[in-house]
């Protein structure tokens, strides 16, 4: 029997691309074979949902790093962060304000639990970037339905652009609302000359995907809470939804982070930040288009439509970026990403000149019909986006850019819909 999933992996190694992508670590961090390590919950090797030994211990390094109240490992991936996150606000209310640019773990979550989502769209100068939420929409919407529980917001965001959270968290303390961070590609923030991390900035709840940006494993994330309401039911949120078996080999991975993170990881972060600042100025001499406003120092997003096709230009530059979709590119960068590793990016860079025309991104949210548990769990057929005129969405529908769903499970599909997604294209429908 053949490998594949193996092979492929030497194979993609061997190519010896720059990663510009997830995991953090950049395979190029573990000294140690942590594989070496796949135990299980044993007497001396504590348990991570009773947690009272060695995984306890972990937990309050992370909370001493992030400033938090405590903190919670998942071996799970963010996504298992934000469910416990969203589990936890159901304690307070199940009617939640959501910034549009959701993740789809926590639309599912908001399946599962039974939450009624209210949206708030982002605003951008840029049609090919996603934007941020503003403090004075929220507060609107606060004023127009006293039964919003929570504030969530995904911040940064996947082009990097990040949140006024500073100013979101007093207006959530103002109007006696929760204030809930998906802060899956933010994990670094803690760590920059400036630190937006959302704990440090008011956030009530985290979810923070370390592998994404630090020297973590794929899977290793983290719950932080700053309000102590939250503490006494975390596990038993987190253990709600993951798995029994949890990884030992990304547990270790993050406890090796933060030993890291302690001794020198502030210093190599605030390294990079320059380092990447001066892409960040190269590109914008070359005339590329990036995020306005505040932004991750580290993460870089341009638009780059004047490349007939982004995948092969970047490999010709032996790079692998996080993302293409053919109008613009996502690069994430951390200390463990080469010198070399610059100079190719910098090199590539330097052959972008000019931009086309952007289409402008016009969206107004669709018509309810169902919420989003009654429409992700009722009988659903897939059939092509063209005739779906007229039916109710099973499913999330996000193309990217902006990286805003244009349809929701539950919401009606319309024409201006169907014209954001194009033809040629399936969804699911509920029958």
């Amino acid at each position: 029997m053949n490998t594949p999933i193996y092979s492929q992996l030497v194979k993609h190694k061997n190519l010896d691309f720059s990663p510009f992508h997830t995991p953090g670590h950049k395979n190029n961090f573990f000294k140690e074979n942590l594989f070496e390590f796949d135990f299980t919950e044993l007497p001396d090797t504590d348990a991570l949902y009773e947690a009272d030994g060695i995984i306890l211990e972990t937990e309050k390094n992370l909370a001493k790093l992030f400033s938090a109240k405590r903190s919670f490992i998942s071996s799970g991936g963010c996504s298992l962060a934000i469910q416990a996150m969203l589990k936890l606000a159901c304690q307070h209310g199940k009617k939640i304000l959501f910034a549009r640019n959701i993740h789809r773990s926590a639309v599912n979550a908001c399946a599962l639990l039974g939450i009624t989502p209210k949206w708030i769209l982002p605003k951008s100068k840029n049609p090919l970037f996603t934007g941020v939420i503003s403090p004075q929409d929220v507060e609107k919407e606060f004023l127009k339905d006293s039964e919003i529980s929570a504030l969530y917001v995904t911040s940064p965001n996947y082009c990097g652009e990040i949140t006024d959270i500073k100013s979101l968290s007093k207006l959530c303390r103002k109007h006696n609302k929760l204030l809930l961070v998906d802060n899956a590609h933010g994990s670094h923030l803690a760590f920059l000359k400036e630190n937006q991390h959302p704990i440090h900035l008011g956030a009530d709840v985290s979810a923070c995907s370390l592998h994404k940006t630090l020297p973590v494993l794929t899977g290793g994330a983290v719950l932080n809470i700053a309000n102590a309401d939250f503490v006494e039911n975390a596990k038993n949120a987190m253990s709600l939804f993951g798995s029994t078996s949890p990884s030992y080999p990304i547990m270790a991975s993050i406890d090796l982070c933060c030993q890291y993170m302690s001794e020198k990881g502030m210093n190599e972060y605030q390294q990079l930040e320059q380092r990447v600042l001066q892409i960040k100025a190269l590109a914008k001499n070359h005339g590329i288009i990036q995020p306005d406003g505040l932004c991750d120092n580290t993460r870089i997003c341009i638009a780059t439509p004047n490349i007939e096709n982004q995948i092969e230009f970047f490999h010709s530059h032996k790079i692998e970026p996080e993302f293409c979709d053919g109008k613009n590119a996502v690069l994430i960068c951390t200390p463990f990403n080469s010198e070399r590793d610059f100079q190719r990016l910098e090199k590539a860079l330097s052959e972008i000149h000019g931009q086309n025309d952007i289409m402008p991104f016009t969206f107004t949210l669709p018509k309810t019909a169902l919420t989003p548990r009654e429409a992700i769990l009722a009988e659903s057929e897939i059939i092509p986006v063209e005739k779906a005129v007229g039916r109710i969405s099973a499913d999330s529908a996000c193309p990217c850019p902006p990286g805003v769903p244009v349809v929701m499970p539950g919401e009606i599909i319309d024409e201006n819909i169907l014209s954001l997604l194009g033809k040629n294209h399936f969804i699911r429908v509920v029958k």
